[in-house]
């Protein structure tokens, strides 16, 4: 699979870089010694944020900054890594998926991005990210029919894949994935950061979820 980021996205926000992770995998509940890291991350974070000052993480405020250039309020369609930051600092329950997804909002969490883990082998042909259209079909995880108008958008061959605020029902993790694409949403341009967070999940997948055969790049 090949990703390629569209003029009429990075004409808009040229900063824009994504990373890009490939892996084999093995699903399963998530351990409790995942989930305490979970739970350290999320008390490192109520330290450090609240709801105010969350969105000047530099992941969370260029994502909305993005937002604003394609035409979307992001108030109303919550990038990811806000909604999640936001949940934790407000104090309410972070629910346990699977070890995949949480893996997802650990990392989104300790890095600051919007983190999509989606299963590969339901990607169809190589992805291309752009602006998603009028009335153009998606259906997010958790979300239901979304209107993606405005949104950045991850589309293969047969439509959208994921966005910064929510992943497709179409490519979703499940208990039989094998394969999995993350892709990591540095709408801050911060190519260190984004190379931490690559990092950070490929350790996490060799010991939670017996990630091997791993290939990863940045996209510019």
């Amino acid at each position: 699979m090949k990703l390629i980021i569209s003029d009429e996205l990075t004409s808009r926000w040229p900063k824009l870089k994504v990373g890009v992770l490939t892996a084999k995998v093995k699903n399963s509940p998530t351990s409790s010694d995942l989930w305490r890291e979970i739970l350290n991350e999320v008390s490192c974070i109520r330290s450090k944020y609240d709801t105010t000052t969350i969105k000047l993480r530099p992941g969370i405020v260029a994502t909305r900054n993005a937002y604003k250039a394609t035409g979307k309020d992001p108030s109303r369609y919550r990038p990811s890594n806000e909604q999640l930051a936001r949940r934790v600092i407000q104090g309410k329950e972070l629910y346990s998926v699977d070890t995949l997804v949480d893996i997802g909002n650990l990392v989104s969490l300790r890095c600051g991005y919007s983190i999509g883990v989606l299963d590969s082998l339901k990607i169809v042909g190589d992805v291309v990210l752009g602006i998603g259209h009028h009335e153009e079909p998606y259906e997010g995880i958790g979300r239901g029919v979304l209107n993606i108008e405005g949104l950045p958008v991850y589309r293969d061959e047969q439509g959208g894949i994921a966005t910064p605020t929510s992943d497709s029902m179409r490519t979703k993790i499940s208990s039989e994935t094998v394969n999995i694409c993350v892709f990591f949403n540095g709408y801050d341009g911060d190519e260190g950061n984004i190379a931490l967070a690559i990092q950070f999940m490929q350790s996490l997948l060799e010991r939670y979820a017996e990630g091997r055969d791993f290939s990863s790049t940045i996209v510019k």
